[in-house]
């Protein structure tokens, strides 16, 4: 998770994730030799426009592993659970910058670009 929300302190982490554990979230990984490679971090959620589906907040793989398949592995064991509990999507979002990321979700995964997502800092 270091890798990527380079951001946070680990004290932030912690009590973030405290909040997030009261609302549902909670993390798949993917181990490999007893190391994890691959983590994604998610939650249920329900709305309008995605009805009953699964929300993947973090997701991330390892650099010293990335390109063999450790994060199409977990996101399609997601996707089967997600289905096999009644998710009618798995959604997420992805920092404009990341293209590569943006491949992979289209191109190996079969993901929609459909909308734009916005904040403002306040």
């Amino acid at each position: 998770m270091k890798q990527l929300r380079t951001d946070l302190t680990e004290k932030t982490y912690l009590d973030l994730l405290e909040e997030m554990r009261k609302d549902g979230y909670f993390l798949y990984a993917l181990y490999k030799d007893n190391r994890i490679v691959s983590l994604a971090g998610l939650s249920w959620r329900v709305n309008f426009y995605n009805k009953r589906h699964v929300y993947i907040y973090d997701l991330v793989t390892d650099k010293a592993y990335r390109s063999y398949g450790f994060g199409e592995k977990l996101l399609r064991f997601i996707h089967n659970w997600a289905k096999d509990n009644g998710a009618e999507y798995v959604a997420l979002e992805s920092g404009i910058q990341r293209n590569n990321a943006h491949r992979f979700y289209e191109d190996k995964l079969d993901y929609d670009k459909w909308c734009y997502s916005f904040r403002k800092m306040l």
